[in-house]
């Protein structure tokens, strides 16, 4: 049976909470990169961080059989045990240089979603997990797995593996996103991984959440894309933004041309994924010319610093969008597609890699604003520069309903060196909007600046000169983080990330769908939640001071 969501209970739900806005005093400056030097996570004046798990956890359930095709096990929150030594820290050769060959390689958990489920099991039978819950996938390293945060657990079953093969016994492929889908009663996870021909090999998995989870692909209904943020809306439709980097121009070498798009996908049933739907992808008509502003091939530089791209990043302009079908089970069947590629052929407009994106919470009018974050190049010496989106951007897609075919784009800010890198992104209360950087060890040590974490006030008109988010968290850079850099490029691994803030009361019903109540957050359940990827690869939980 297919559900309809009841925007009248939906209402009436929200309405308990109050929707007044935080203040958060401003962090002043960012930390700074420094060699050799570690340096602590820095918040907001009213808040303070709890320590949930990090990476040396030992996993509830860890096992030590190999994995098809992989000579090691899984048996740690942030580690695979595969260092020559399976050491969790580079050791100091003869010469006082790190060696990374013997360092354990860092899985990275990645987005969180955080529910509150009865009757949940883990390894050990007669134990109780309690009934508050966080989950993430694992970014990176030879095979993707699934981790569930225990929140009301002790240490020693803190942190539960889910699940590290699908369910046909292959390994599952890194993950980046996830969220939950209360009318399928599934988790939902997304990878951009590609594969090493270049072709992109990035799925979309749903999975049951109690343990052991059964997790499958849904890559014949929904394809292959760099898929980053995934969320569900009233009608259990999914929103998707997939993060592709685009080519470097000839002349323009330090900036990439767009690449990546905003997609939904319609289920034929939206309890049961696997039976097929369209896959729809995000166009947006110019206004420098007529049609739609679309991808063009073999013209990089064209598109870098082309009217349109301008036009996108510049404030008080808006678009109207449509959505386009690219992939239709109906008419195309059920075989493995490329997304990205279709996307082009439909004439579907292409972004600056966008990353995550979540729906403005509204107790009266749900549904109808999906905001998305757009990382840019990364690189301060982007030709395109902050005018052509160089730096990224915060965009706002808007529609009557969450099923309307048309609609309309605005930018709600443009990046900048200073704030740029944009990445996860999550409602605080209706109006505020929390949303987090990962600019990378190259823009980190150009600025002299690592990652921050930024509130925006969504009703407030960021082209007006000194209007600025505030920063709510200057993020550190833990030891393990600081000794990987230190490495001169020799190791994988990087500076500490901010990934997975998310905002939620744990409402597992469709009620309990982010963006329909309006959050309170520290009351009524309300709970905030991000990790510091790389490194010690640490998960927090924010809470008042």
């Amino acid at each position: 049976m297919k559900f309809q969501l009841n925007y009248v209970c939906l209402a009436l739900a929200a309405m308990t909470g109050s929707a007044e806005a935080l203040t958060l005093t401003n962090v002043s400056d960012a930390n700074p990169k420094t060699l050799g030097f570690s340096a602590p996570n820095i918040v907001s004046a009213e808040l303070d961080l709890r320590l949930l798990a990090t990476g040396s956890m030992k996993l509830d359930g860890a096992t030590t059989a190999t994995l098809p095709g992989i000579p090691f096990s899984t048996q740690y929150y942030g580690y695979i045990n595969n260092g020559t030594t399976s050491t969790m820290l580079p050791i100091l050769g003869s010469a006082a240089t790190p060696s990374p060959a013997i360092e354990a390689s860092k899985t990275e958990p990645d987005k969180n979603t955080y529910l509150e489920l009865e009757g949940q099991h883990g390894a050990l039978p007669d134990y109780n997990y309690g009934k508050h819950f966080l989950f993430q996938g694992h970014e990176v390293g030879a095979h993707g797995y699934i981790t569930r945060i225990n929140l009301d657990a002790d240490g020693a079953h803190r942190v539960t593996l889910l699940a590290d093969t699908l369910a046909d016994g292959s390994i599952i492929p890194n993950i980046d996103g996830s969220t939950w889908d209360p009318f399928a009663t599934k988790l939902l996870f997304t990878g951009e991984e590609a594969a090493t021909s270049g072709v992109t090999e990035g799925v979309v998995l749903e999975a049951s959440a109690d343990y052991p989870s059964t997790v499958t692909k849904l890559d014949t209904v929904i394809g292959h894309a760099g898929w980053e943020g995934i969320q569900v809306d009233s009608v259990g439709n999914l929103w998707l933004v997939a993060d592709q980097g685009g080519l470097t121009g000839s002349v323009n070498t330090k900036a990439k041309q767009p690449n990546s798009f905003v997609y939904r996908f319609v289920p034929k049933d939206n309890t049961d994924l696997a039976l097929g739907g369209k896959l729809q992808a995000l166009q947006v008509q110019s206004l420098a010319h007529a049609g739609p502003i679309i991808f063009n091939a073999g013209q990089a530089d064209t598109d870098i610093l082309s009217p349109d791209v301008k036009d996108l990043h510049t404030y008080g302009k808006m678009f109207r969008t449509a959505w386009v079908t690219v992939h239709d089970t109906n008419t195309d069947g059920f075989g493995v597609f490329d997304a990205n590629l279709a996307a082009k052929a439909a004439n579907a407009t292409p972004f600056k890699r966008p990353e995550n994106g979540v729906f403005r919470p509204s107790s009266e009018n749900p549904f109808k604003q999906f905001f998305f974050t757009e990382t840019g190049d990364t690189n301060n010496l982007t030709q395109a520069g902050s005018v052509y989106g160089g730096f990224g951007a915060v965009f706002t897609v808007s529609q009557s309903s969450p099923s309307a075919n048309t609609g309309s784009l605005k930018m709600l800010y443009l990046g900048d060196a200073t704030h740029s890198g944009f990445d996860n992104i999550a409602f605080l209360t209706k109006d505020q909007l929390l949303v987090v950087e990962d600019a990378g060890d190259t823009l980190h040590t150009q600025r002299n600046a690592l990652d921050s974490g930024y509130l925006f006030d969504v009703k407030k008109d960021y082209s007006v000169a000194n209007n600025l988010p505030v920063r709510f968290l200057a993020e550190g850079r833990d030891a393990s983080a600081t000794l990987d850099s230190a490495a001169s490029g020799l190791s994988p691994n990087q500076d500490n990330e901010i990934t997975g803030i998310h905002v939620s009361n744990g409402d597992a019903s469709v009620y309990g769908l982010l963006g329909s109540q309006n959050p309170t957050p520290f009351k009524e359940g309300w709970r905030v939640f991000w990790t510091q990827q790389h490194g010690d690869n640490n998960t927090w939980e924010i809470v008042p001071k």
